[in-house]
């Protein structure tokens, strides 16, 4: 590990002069690109002079210990040393940490998708409360939220919502929603006080930022235009403004009618085009590599059911890594850290575990 840690550290120093260099600023995407290299770098190398400070530290503090005639003064330094050691161990744990390959996708922003399923009016509603959320989960992160689609329901839910996270991190904390989440309790709609289980679908997409990620050939999608239909399908919109974008290879069909713009709505579909193929490329190198898994919190399976909301007992549970937390009513107004953490905390557990 110390060889590698040296090699990150020669390389950052290396970056470092190149992004200085006056010809290689002129080109600005290899600038770009340099900058982008060095910066994720840096929170190894920082670590890394940690860790290697904290030994230098012991080394010292042992000559000292060794040296010493004073039993009172040997006493300090013996549990100055304790305590130097737990920080090595916890540095070097970080360090760990930072080596293990990066998802590249982390540092996107991300494309939610919702779909209220088994339940009826009652999953759509559900949906909705998602919905909300993650919204409030993305106020709170101090986060943009852009909704790319909606099919709203009479009665304030949804059939299906897809919106953009704009935010420097968001793939990366909400990658593990993915999945199908259930929901236990009595619905506005049940006179007789009954619990209802029902159920609704989320995906979490990396928003496609980059031509590199996802290719299109234009040949390949068809764009039909229709004109915008609210509740029951009323029209809201004279024009034809509703836009259907269907990719014929992979059969995948994205329809956008939020905007009263027509290229708007093209746009918003294409976005979340790019981003459902990008994202069957992800799932495709999950699925191989949960098959070496026992641990799929990281594969993000539609089909798998990740999460129970039992309103009856106040409680959230989390059928993957079996964490229950009872303050309902403050996860469903987006506080969700301590969920998220314990999510991340455990896949990084689980490829530490791979990488030994």
């Amino acid at each position: 590990m110390l060889d590698k840690l040296e090699f990150i550290e020669e390389k950052y120093e290396d970056l470092g002069h190149k992004i200085s260099d006056p010809d290689i600023i002129a080109n600005q995407n290899e600038w770009r690109k340099l900058i982008k290299e060095h910066s994720s770098l840096e929170p190894i190398v920082n670590k890394f002079k940690e860790y290697k400070s904290l030994r230098k530290q012991i080394e010292e503090s042992k000559q000292m210990q060794m040296e010493s005639n004073d039993k009172d003064f040997e006493e300090m330094i013996k549990l100055e040393l304790i305590e130097l050691a737990d920080k090595l161990e916890a540095a070097e744990k970080d360090l760990k940490l930072l080596l293990l390959p990066k998802d590249p996708n982390d540092d996107k922003n991300v494309i939610i998708e919702i779909r209220g399923g088994v339940g009826g009016e009652e999953a759509a509603l559900f949906a909705g409360n998602l919905f909300r959320m993650y919204t409030r989960y993305a106020e709170r992160q101090g986060w943009k939220i852009d909704i790319l689609s909606s099919n709203p329901t009479d009665i304030g839910g949804y059939k299906e919502m897809i919106f953009l996270i704009e935010g420097k991190g968001a793939y990366s904390k909400l990658k593990y929603e993915s999945g199908g989440h259930r929901v236990q309790r009595v619905p506005d709609t049940e006179s007789s006080g009954r619990v209802h289980t029902s159920a609704a679908t989320v995906a979490v997409l990396p928003e496609v930022e980059e031509v590199d990620d996802v290719y299109i050939d234009m040949n390949d999608v068809r764009i039909d235009v229709f004109r915008s239909s609210g509740h029951g399908g009323q029209s809201v919109n004279t024009t034809d403004s509703a836009v259907r974008v269907t990719h014929m290879p992979s059969g995948i069909v994205v329809s956008c009618q939020d905007e009263k713009s027509q290229l708007k709505n093209k746009d918003k579909a294409m976005k979340v085009l790019k981003a459902r193929l990008l994202d069957m490329e992800i799932q495709k190198q999950n699925a191989e590599i949960a098959g070496d898994r026992k641990n799929q919190v990281g594969s993000g399976d539609r089909s798998e059911r990740v999460r129970t909301y039992n309103f009856p007992q106040g409680r959230v549970s989390d059928h993957r890594i079996g964490l229950t937390i009872y303050q309902l009513d403050a996860f469903m107004d987006g506080d969700l850290e301590e969920m998220i953490d314990a999510l991340t905390t455990n896949d990084q557990a689980q490829k530490l575990k791979d990488a030994i």
